[in-house]
């Protein structure tokens, strides 16, 4: 597999490895020692599957406490995924990274723990997948506010007109970067 960092330490792009022939593909989405090998020596211990349709912006959501790290994929259609630096001691506090992630290009995304992660779908039916290092827990659940400017997350809107974006209630009332409680 072939790991890309981000602009900002922690979260990574990953491409694994596939196979194709005229008859489909074969790839390995996990394997224990292979990402232990490339540094990613990770428990999981749930997993998480979401639809959606073009224009549902999820997120910013984070666990603090009781942190979770999230490896996510796509594997029907396509998500642009974001995650921001929530680490109050990290020089990017505050920064995020953001990558394309499609069942067409097959792409992972590690989202460390102190991070906040969110996603747009750019596809109707685009099934998104992620594994989790801690389990869901709502009473620890929080909600960076998506369009914080102190952030500036470049959403890719182009093509979207504003009443197509579908936003939770919870999501549209995230907290600003500067009253959340930040990891250490």
């Amino acid at each position: 597999m072939n790991i890309i960092e981000c602009a900002i330490p922690g979260p990574l792009i990953i491409e694994p490895r596939v196979f194709g022939d005229e008859r489909g593909f074969f790839m390995e989405s996990w394997n224990t020692d292979a990402f232990a090998r490339a540094g990613l020596d990770l428990a999981f211990v749930q997993d998480n599957h979401s639809r959606s349709r073009r224009g549902v912006l999820r997120g910013m959501h984070f666990q603090n406490p009781e942190s979770q790290g999230k490896l996510v994929r796509v594997v029907n259609g396509a998500v642009f995924d974001v995650a921001v630096d929530l680490r109050r001691s990290s020089p990017t506090f505050g920064k995020w990274a953001g990558v394309e992630l499609s069942a067409r290009n097959k792409r992972m995304f590690w989202v460390p723990e102190g991070f906040a992660h969110g996603f747009l779908t750019l596809e109707d039916d685009t099934d998104f997948l992620y594994k989790c290092t801690a389990p869901y827990a709502p009473e620890h659940e929080h909600s960076l506010a998506w369009d914080d400017p102190e952030v500036g997350i470049e959403w890719p809107l182009d093509g979207f007109d504003a009443s197509e974006l579908n936003i939770s209630a919870k999501d549209k009332v995230g907290t600003r970067l500067s009253d959340i409680e930040p990891f250490a």
